[in-house]
């Protein structure tokens, strides 16, 4: 992109998406992109689809929350779409798709700016085999669609949208790294506490482990309606002493737990993309997860990480056991891992957004 940097100085991109906190996956990586395009010398106008209520009264009452947030953000999604050279929406499935994303495929269509939509939506799939009808007509409005993963892809093609591009999401590799620690039995979570992710999978599997290993530590970092519900198995699997909430993060908590961490644990039933496993292997974790969306796309079966079935404790429980007791192995994923993340840094991923963007900002 070096013929390119004067002009890139003079890019006006709109940069649409939720933003930390919550720190969730999208917002992270809204938030990352946007502090590197800076660094860049890219002029970002951001508009993030989740800002703070007008008063906790507000936020307490269903429709008329909605409403607070839907207005003032179409009213700056059309101020936006008139003043940069390409917008960059972070898209999910679900109402989210229909009330932030497709709202500005059409008034980029009218004020004729460019829109990018990045998707990212791990239930892309479910989502389409019901809703596509709904999603079609606004999706094809988009001039570039872009997914962070293989899988996505196709989805997408599965579907019709045959021009679809991957841009993997970016790690931080400065701030998730490896750190010497005491090698023990310490499990992590880095999902939320929500049914899709499996959790009690991996609970029940520390049941199993703890027969051969009773030291073994499981600490679950992440927040959700399944907490209660998820605590009550702990206690009924007499786990008290092994299994550990740890409550939302922040991501400099995160990265700590990695580096503290053994083996991290996926036992999600749909995925894209998950960070969590990139972050973990950048931290030198070997990963066990389970073999479902686009985790495949990413990781190679006891090359880069160990993969399961869904639903299945006792595959993970031997999988678990076989890392503590072969060190080669162990060692094997450690490395593997370091070095396929690898292509996820910024230095690998800047002149393909850079590239995209002026390639439309040139179309106009």
């Amino acid at each position: 992109m070096e013929d390119n940097d004067l002009k890139i100085e003079s890019l006006k991109l709109g940069l649409i998406g939720p933003v930390p906190p919550p720190y969730g996956g999208m917002a992270n990586q809204l938030n990352q992109l946007q502090r590197l395009l800076k660094k860049e010398g890219v002029c970002v106008s951001l508009l993030a689809t989740n800002p703070p209520y007008a008063s906790s009264l507000v936020s307490k009452i269903r429709g008329i929350r909605a409403v607070s947030r839907l207005v003032p953000y179409l009213y700056k999604a059309w101020q936006l779409a008139g003043h940069v050279d390409v917008i960059h929406v972070l898209s999910n499935s679900g109402w989210s798709w229909q009330l932030f994303s497709a709202p500005v495929l059409w008034l980029g269509y009218i004020r004729k700016t460019p829109v990018i939509i990045n998707y990212r939506g791990g239930e892309a799939r479910r989502y389409f085999e019901r809703s596509i009808n709904f999603v079609r007509p606004s999706m094809r409005l988009a001039t570039r669609i872009v997914v962070p993963s293989g899988y996505l892809k196709e989805v997408f093609q599965d579907y019709g949208f045959k021009d679809v591009s991957v841009i993997s999401n970016i790690i931080d590799l400065e701030k998730f790294k490896p750190k010497k620690h005491e090698k023990g039995y310490h499990l992590i979570i880095t999902r939320n506490l929500e049914a899709i992710y499996g959790i009690e999978t991996a609970i029940e599997a520390v049941k199993q482990i703890k027969v051969d290993y009773p030291e073994v530590r499981l600490t679950i970092a992440g927040s959700g309606d399944q907490k209660a519900y998820l605590q009550q198995r702990v206690i009924d699997l007499e786990l008290e002493d092994n299994v550990v909430f740890a409550g939302k993060l922040k991501p400099d908590e995160v990265v700590s737990l990695y580096q503290q961490a053994d083996i991290m644990l996926n036992p999600t039933t749909v995925d894209n993309m998950p960070n969590s496993i990139l972050e973990a292997m950048a931290c030198g974790v070997p990963v066990i997860s389970t073999n479902v969306g686009g985790v495949p796309f990413i990781v190679e079966d006891n090359k880069t990480a160990m993969l399961v079935e869904v639903g299945n404790s006792s595959m993970m429980a031997e999988k678990v056991i076989e890392l503590f007791n072969n060190k080669d192995l162990y060692r094997q994923l450690v490395a593997n891992g370091i070095a396929e993340v690898q292509k996820y840094s910024w230095d690998n991923i800047r002149d393909q957004w850079l590239a995209l963007y002026m390639a439309l900002k040139k179309e106009q």
